[in-house]
């Protein structure tokens, strides 16, 4: 990452204004690699931000043999002055059932789409999808992220709505920016649940999120470290909405 892109050497930050982010991973699984692309955008439009974040995942050597294709992601909403408010949020997947959630925040319903299932729930206070997750606390409070603490929120894949809850800790962590003091969301599990989640936040990169660890409900092991970041944003516009 160039100098000039270095978000650690700005007085502003990104929630303060509109913005583009571009980070790129690279992916480990438990049967080959991957490149992973994610972008967020934050638009103004009259005093309200918008915000849009895309996800493309593509296997590369032996993965891409076994696994060929790509997982695109997508995730639209508002930025409040809480963090992330999603509309809609698609999981598409190439050979594969896509997955749409679309959040009524006005009628309180959760409508979830996968294949030609489709089933509506109630929509709770503060949920989120599975991709705004992890970009939420550039713009939310820090306040509860003080290690020790318990965080509840409810998260949608666009087949199910889960309420997870993670533990805050700290910890310095070796990635390719240099070694980092971070923010650890570790997501708590009880017997029957599956899915688990590990998300190490950087506060001197906006709380972009650095690492992610991950097992799907297929039983994939997912690790994903950050390997470029690209921040670009104006300073002249004020944020956010309620």
């Amino acid at each position: 990452m160039s100098a000039e892109n270095n978000p650690g050497t700005e007085n502003s930050t990104a929630a303060d204004s509109s913005a583009h982010i571009h980070i790129s991973y690279i992916v480990k699984t438990g049967i080959g690699h991957g490149e992973l692309n994610e972008t967020v955008d934050i638009n103004q439009e009259s005093d309200v931000h918008t915000f849009s974040i895309t996800s493309n995942a593509q296997a590369t050597g032996i993965f891409k043999i076994i696994n060929p294709g790509s997982i695109i992601r997508s995730s639209q909403g508002i930025v409040t002055e809480k963090g992330l408010k999603p509309t809609r949020y698609s999981d598409q997947r190439t050979n594969s059932n896509s997955s749409l959630a679309l959040f009524d925040w006005e009628k309180e319903i959760l409508t979830l789409k996968h294949g030609t299932e489709e089933k509506q729930t109630p929509l709770q206070a503060g949920t989120l999808d599975r991709l705004s997750l992890s970009y939420h606390f550039i713009f939310s409070c820090t306040h509860e992220l003080q290690a020790g603490n318990l965080l509840g929120i409810h998260v949608t894949d666009g087949r199910s709505l889960q309420l997870m809850q993670f533990k805050i800790s700290s910890e310095k962590l070796s990635t390719p920016l240099g070694e980092l003091d971070t923010i650890v969301l570790t997501k708590l599990r009880n017997s029957d649940d599956k899915i688990q989640r590990k998300i190490w936040l950087a506060p001197d990169y906006h709380m972009i999120p650095v690492h992610i660890q991950s097992v799907e409900k297929d039983g994939l092991d997912v690790d994903k470290m950050i390997a470029e970041l690209h921040i670009d944003y104006a300073t002249d516009i004020t944020c956010c909405t309620q």
